[in-house]
């Protein structure tokens, strides 16, 4: 049976859902610049399209629970593995600092090989990763496999983060809202997965080593659903075409990567630091794990509405201070404000984070004017914005060290909220990049 064809899509598709959705920027196409351009995934009908669509939002259901599932049992990993300070930092840091130095290795590989087999490779990695990660290496201990794993997986998300939008938008420009909106969707309710499931798991087993484990299952069978798809993908020669906007120097994509890295400083700090906060605070672990999930879920309201708002508007001059100010607002409540109040302080911290991220993004396609130069300032953002970005969870861990406690942490996300804000502000202001 021959391949289905997916439509272009038209024009006029723009003025719908589909709009909103490569408005968020999460549907940037990394490989926009291929010559000649990278042809659609293969497929020999509908239904095996659509068993494509589920496996690519299955993908995006397994890139956030490598974060919050090491943080649900951070002080049992800790104390039974004997972790010192600085490998906790470590641990909390290096995922996210992998997520923008491999950044711009995703388009070059997918180049030589395909993105389905990219991204065959990268969850083959995650997997391996997953199971890694707890393994203890006998006199050595449980903290070489602990770097290893989590390296390891940061650096398949990466890959990941990088490819997976393209082929949502390439496979399905007829349906655009709908996949966007799932995937989407998949991305913010991984991290509450990881962080809601791995401290019940953990109670069950009265094991964090299967706690973490736990996770490389559904890892595992997302590989075997997208193994026949992506090893029967024929792969032509392509070249990287040059020219265009130069967003490195430009000052409004600089305005708009710094909004990026300041909001992905409290972004994943949340993944790796709520629950220890609300722990130390004498919050359970199950509660805490339930708190956070529930925060990161309001994140998905927040992400829903924002791009929508702001895009209503000729600057976003407006909602990306409120959003920034709330979110640093809400962290630092969540540290210094009544515990009594601590749903309401994780609420607005989840509402204004999943706004923040979401009108970040957004100025990829509201300061640009084509596709090229989107996907150049993608890459820019993604690369600086995590890569600079992780010294937010640096920091949190250091400060913590150094003081024993978290107070300083709430200090420094008030600054960093603040700062978010100026920088949201200036980038929000109705400019483009290149004139």
């Amino acid at each position: 049976m021959g391949s289905v064809t997916t439509p272009k899509s038209s024009p006029d598709s723009t003025a719908s859902g589909t709009e909103v959705v490569d408005r968020l920027g999460l549907l940037v196409d990394a490989e926009i610049d291929d010559v000649p351009a990278a042809e659609p995934t293969r497929v020999g009908s509908r239904r095996a399209l659509a068993y494509l669509g589920v496996c690519l939002i299955l993908i995006g259901l397994n890139l956030r629970t490598v974060f919050s599932s090491f943080s649900a049992v951070l002080p049992e990993v800790t104390a039974d593995a004997g972790l010192p300070g600085w490998a906790v930092v470590v641990l909390t840091t290096v995922p996210v600092t992998l997520l923008g130095v491999f950044a711009p290795l995703a388009p070059v590989l997918a180049r030589r090989f395909g993105a389905e087999r990219v991204l065959l490779g990268a969850m083959a990695v995650l997997t391996a990763g997953l199971l890694l990660r707890p393994l203890d290496a006998g006199d050595a201990g449980h903290l070489p496999a602990l770097l290893a794993g989590t390296a390891a997986c940061g650096a398949a998300i990466s890959l990941c983060n990088v490819l997976l939008p393209g082929l949502v938008k390439r496979d399905f420009p007829h349906r655009l809202g709908l996949m966007g909106g799932l995937y989407t969707t998949a991305i913010c309710a991984s991290a509450a997965l990881g962080a809601g499931f791995t401290y019940p798991v953990f109670s069950a087993t009265g094991d964090w080593t299967a706690a973490l484990r736990f996770w490389a299952l559904p890892a595992g069978v997302v590989l075997l659903l997208f193994l026949p798809l992506a090893i029967r993908q024929r792969h032509g020669r392509h070249q990287a075409a040059h020219g265009g906007v130069n967003v490195w120097r430009s000052a409004v994509a600089w305005q708009v990567t710094m909004f990026m890295v300041l909001q992905a400083m409290m972004s994943f700090s949340v993944f790796a630091w709520l629950a220890p906060i609300l722990r130390e605070r004498g919050v359970d672990g199950g509660t805490a794990g339930v708190i956070v999930s529930v925060s990161i879920l309001l994140q998905m309201l927040g992400s829903l509405f924002a791009p929508a708002l702001a895009t209503r508007f000729r600057d976003q001059r407006a909602i990306n201070t409120v959003v920034a100010l709330m979110t640093g607002g809400g962290f630092a409540l969540s540290i210094f404000g009544p515990l009594e109040l601590i749903w309401v302080w994780t609420g607005l911290l989840g509402l204004g984070q999943g706004s923040l991220t979401a009108v970040a993004l957004t100025m990829i396609m509201v300061r640009t004017r084509d596709g090229h130069t989107a996907a150049h300032l993608s890459g820019m953002m993604q690369g600086v914005g995590y890569g600079v970005g992780s010294t937010g969870t640096l920091m949190v861990g250091q400060l913590h060290q150094a003081t024993g406690s978290f107070a300083a942490a709430g200090v420094l996300f008030l600054v960093v909220g603040s700062l978010a804000a100026v920088f949201g502000y200036r980038a929000g202001r109705n400019r483009f990049i290149g004139g």
